[in-house]
């Protein structure tokens, strides 16, 4: 029991964490929607029927509709107590169930979120692991250029350069599109590069740390050489710097994928949320939003509880 009472208190803290973002989320996009230049009903008329055939006549038959002239703090209760039921409304502009709608977007979204961590993964922590375990040298420097680079340019910009090189100029891959395994890949490693140029940086620094240690010192004194000193000894401390860094790099993609779906044609949650936004859509917009932050508070649960698992000091 002693050992499980800081792991409740780690999980009570997430969970008021959610509680707080579904607040935050759900109050920030409803008023960050309604204050945007433009008629309100008329955008969703728009979404609904085109904007060829919307007219003043469609936009107030919208505006009667969804009781857009009733107060904006009724309208936010109303979406806080059918969030309480695990109801997220309906599209105002297709009528959609906004559940259902993101369940299947978010799947987009997880999919291309699971394979850029990955691609992530295989540049980024094998080159830091080198870099770490010869700081200083020709490799760690060119590592460190590198990743400098990556880091300052935009997703959009780098997303634009591989659609160019890889789809337009060799024909490799897919510029958009989705169904096929080869069109999530172009959008994936835009989305990896500049991961694994931040990650690659966490773990060579880690990694160098574990080296000057003196256990590891300690470790080479034992006769042990430097690639079984690290399996042995310095893998797991170098790993919980990293494991933690790795989950919050769901920040970046948080950043980058709405602009990476847009840019790929990728039927993702971050799509849905521009198109919502141009549209008007609040039930949807606070919905995207919403599953986002959460979904983020989730991850850093996930990265609490690997920290937990290999430190044995957390659980002291």
């Amino acid at each position: 029991m002693r050992a499980l009472s800081p792991l409740l208190r780690l999980l009570g803290g997430r969970l008021a964490q959610a509680g707080l973002v579904a607040l935050l989320v759900g109050s920030a996009c409803f008023l960050m929607v309604r204050t945007l230049p433009g008629d309100m009903a008329y955008r969703i008329a728009a979404s609904r029927y085109g904007y060829d055939l919307v007219d003043t006549a469609a936009a107030r038959a919208v505006h009667a509709e969804l009781g857009l002239d009733r107060p904006w703090y009724v309208q936010l209760a109303g979406w806080f107590g059918d969030l309480a039921r695990l109801d997220l409304g309906t599209s105002l502009a297709s009528g959609e169930k906004v559940l259902e709608k993101l369940g299947i977007e978010l799947g987009h979204t997880l999919l291309l979120a699971g394979v850029a961590l990955a691609l992530s993964a295989l540049i980024g922590l094998p080159l830091g692991a080198l870099a770490g375990l010869r700081a200083g040298s020709a490799l760690d420097r060119a590592a460190l250029v590198g990743a400098a680079a990556l880091r300052a340019v935009p997703s959009f910009v780098l997303g634009v350069g591989l659609m160019i090189l890889l789809a337009a100029e060799w024909n490799l891959l897919p510029a958009g599109g989705v169904g096929e395994w080869e069109e999530v890949i172009l959008p994936a490693l835009t989305l990896a590069l500049g991961l694994a140029a931040a990650s690659s940086r966490v773990t060579r620094d880690a990694v160098a740390a574990v080296v000057a240690s003196p256990f590891f010192g300690f470790a080479r004194a034992k006769g042990l050489g430097d690639g079984l000193a690290f399996r042995r000894h310095g893998v797991r401390n170098a790993a919980i710097p990293v494991v933690s860094y790795l989950t919050l790099q769901m920040v970046l993609l948080v950043e980058g994928v709405v602009v990476v779906e847009a840019l790929f044609a990728w039927p993702g949650i971050g799509h849905a949320l521009v198109h919502a936004v141009l549209g008007r859509d609040i039930p949807v917009v606070q919905g995207a939003a919403l599953v986002m932050g959460l979904l983020f508070v989730l991850l850093n649960t996930a990265a609490d509880l690997a920290c937990w698992s290999l430190d044995p000091r957390r659980r002291a």
